[in-house]
């Protein structure tokens, strides 16, 4: 099968090498340096430059390929996806932008093309696990706890992203929505901290982040819907005094005859904080809790996994968890196990027991464990 790969980033890469184990992958992206990268992990791939904010474009670079995956910034995923489908291409997406994509749906069923969203590890696996527990009981709530975080601890934010600080100062300022009692309510983020105890790695603190997205609106009968993120305890305490000194806000600032924004200027100085070196150990934490009713019972489930830098391979924990989980989609529409017609976030498709299971093994195959309690 020929895949073309929108997004050269570090988990736009690790897709690439895993698919072309088994397909002929080509990787599009605007910027030529991490095609070469690409290029020396596995010479098999072809590399294309070219800037993908060129939606009108879409229509003759796709047309050699049988499947697309999109991995593009957030800002710019609804817009790629849209056009995806507009070439009438099959389609998994892990842009993780703010709008609905369930407003492409109508566009997807007369294009008569598959389209499989927030397909990575929270939003993602997360949405696999309660769309198939969702058929087998009848869910009173579900819980996410999710975090990637450094092995080395280092003051004063013992944090590191794998994505740009921006995006992440996004998730903290961001409202979160929740479900209580039946209601969608929203809180500031960072809100109703509490700390976690997730064996070998210790304590964690958790905290409210708006991460729930499509089961918000797939799954109006539960009525109790949670996620949150996890750190390092004390990162939040640092992070507050940053937002309620200022250095979040939006509106600009003149220095000098210069307008700058403070959330601008704190972005520039966390990037160098934050940088996650290339070969820098790190992993992914996340538990997934479903409680509800089966057979008259109290049924309650658990998942959890844990996921650290792959040294052989050179891949971080946060490029394999997600990364793996697409690429296991991209399998599921490869081999004709998911086929239906319009847009499908992860629980849609996990509900499907052959689906979950199929999931569930190729992330195994990979290393990456999920360990059900």
């Amino acid at each position: 099968m020929k895949i073309a790969i929108l997004g050269a980033g570090m988990v736009g890469r690790t897709m690439a090498v895993d698919l072309a184990a088994r397909h002929e992958v080509t990787s599009f992206d605007k910027y030529a340096a991490p095609l070469q990268e690409l290029k020396e992990r596995d010479n098999t791939i072809n590399t294309i430059t070219a800037d993908l904010a060129e939606f009108g474009q879409y229509a003759g670079w796709l047309a050699p390929f049988d499947l697309v995956v999109t991995a593009v910034p957030g800002f710019m995923g609804y817009r790629t996806l849209e056009a995806v489908i507009e070439a009438g291409k099959d389609v998994v997406d892990i842009s993780f932008f703010p709008e609905d994509a369930l407003q492409l749906d109508l566009l997807a069923k007369q294009k008569k093309v598959t389209v499989i969203t927030d397909c990575g590890v929270a939003p993602g696996m997360s949405n696999f696990i309660l769309g198939r527990y969702n058929e087998m009981m009848k869910v009173h709530s579900f819980e996410c706890y999710v975090g990637g975080l450094p092995k080395i601890r280092r003051k004063p934010f013992e944090y590191k992203a794998p994505f740009s600080p921006i995006d992440v100062i996004e998730e903290y300022t961001r409202p979160a929505r929740l479900k209580e009692n039946g209601f969608i309510i929203v809180k500031p983020a960072l809100t109703e901290r509490h700390f976690m105890d997730f064996g070998e790695v210790g304590t964690l603190e958790a905290f409210n982040t708006d991460g729930l997205r499509s089961i918000l609106f797939t799954m109006p009968h539960i009525p109790n819907l949670k996620e949150q993120t996890l750190r390092y305890p004390g990162h939040i305490d640092l992070i507050l005094a940053l937002q309620q000194g200022g250095f979040f806000d939006e509106t600009a600032l003149d220095l000098d005859g210069h307008a700058i924004r403070p959330i601008d200027f704190s972005s520039k100085v966390l990037f160098k904080q934050w940088k996650l070196g290339p070969e820098e150990e790190e992993f992914t934490v996340m538990r997934v809790i479903v409680e509800g009713e089966k057979d008259g019972k109290t049924e309650r489930v658990e998942y959890n996994m844990l996921d650290r830098y792959d040294a052989v391979t050179k891949c971080s924990s946060m490029s394999r968890t997600t990364g793996y989980t697409c690429t296991a989609a991209v399998e599921l529409l490869a081999g004709n196990l998911f086929r239906e017609k319009g847009v499908f976030p992860p629980e849609l498709v996990g509900k499907h027991a052959n689906c979950f299971e199929f999931v569930l093994y190729y992330l195994q195959q990979r290393g990456v464990n999920w360990i059900k309690s």
